[in-house]
């Protein structure tokens, strides 16, 4: 049995990949930001006994910290670290550069990357000198985006801290191996999640769906099959991979 950790799993892809870690037997830490109801949600959906939840705003190092020790005394060890939490792209953090004032600007920008890049390095280190101090593998699957890859004109802070997050797996991925650790990155495209169904089904809603060939989004358990896939002990060899999952909308060279 696994123990795993899901950062950001209070709802939409993070509560997927809880609800799929637990389908598998791991015993799963729920993290959530401050939506402790809507953790308690994904909590009794998950499968099996022995789950947990564990709060708090991981942009704040001393909070990282507190809640890998939370994680640790309630499952005994981490094996899996699910990098997910993140402020994702919506109307309130655009920050388009010719029309964003500079400190609606700097704002963004340093809040994106506290949130999306800092607090995953944070509870990387923190989870896989756990490992390291116990003599355990382990995995790190970190959630990326397409967005790093084609670029976000609306959100630049966005994607230039998945870029960050990718780039990092692939460095810590290098430095983990002698150790037993592996470290992925899935990068998914569009994700139809509860939040996303109003964009969805309004006037933008057909345009989403083209950008993929299949002409339809990814759903969050298309992502959270990726994700037990990469945080399996089988799955070692695929360490410092990306792996896209946006349904051909944007193909790599």
């Amino acid at each position: 049995m696994l123990c795993s950790l899901v950062t950001g799993a209070s709802r939409g892809i993070g509560r997927a990949i809880a609800v799929a870690l637990s389908a598998r037997g791991d015993r799963v830490a729920v993290h959530y930001g401050s939506d402790r109801s809507a953790a308690e949600e994904t909590l009794a959906l998950l499968r099996g006994e022995g789950h947990v939840l564990v709060g708090g705003d991981l942009s704040d190092p001393a909070v990282a910290e507190r809640v890998v020790d939370e994680a640790l005394a309630a499952l005994g060890r981490i094996d899996v670290l699910v990098n997910n939490a993140a402020i994702a792209p919506n109307a309130e953090t655009s920050h388009p550069i010719a029309t964003a004032d500079y400190e609606t600007w700097h704002r963004t920008w340093k809040r994106m990357v506290d949130v999306d890049l800092r607090a995953p390095a944070n509870m990387t280190f923190l989870v896989a000198r756990s490992l390291i101090d116990r003599g355990l593998p382990g995995s790190v699957v970190n959630v990326g985006s397409r967005g790093a890859f084609r670029g976000e004109p609306e959100f630049p802070a966005y994607g230039a801290a998945k870029a960050g997050l990718h780039a990092m797996g692939q460095s810590l991925a290098i430095a983990l191996a002698p150790h037993g650790i592996a470290v992925t990155s899935v990068a998914p495209g569009f994700v139809g999640t509860d939040r996303q169904q109003q964009k969805l089904s309004g006037t933008e809603g057909d345009g989403i769906r083209d950008q993929s060939p299949f002409g339809r989004v990814a759903t969050p358990e298309e992502v959270a099959d990726a994700v037990v896939y990469l945080s399996s002990p089988r799955s070692q060899w695929a360490s410092g991979a990306i792996l896209d999952l946006n349904g051909a909308s944007h193909l790599r060279s």
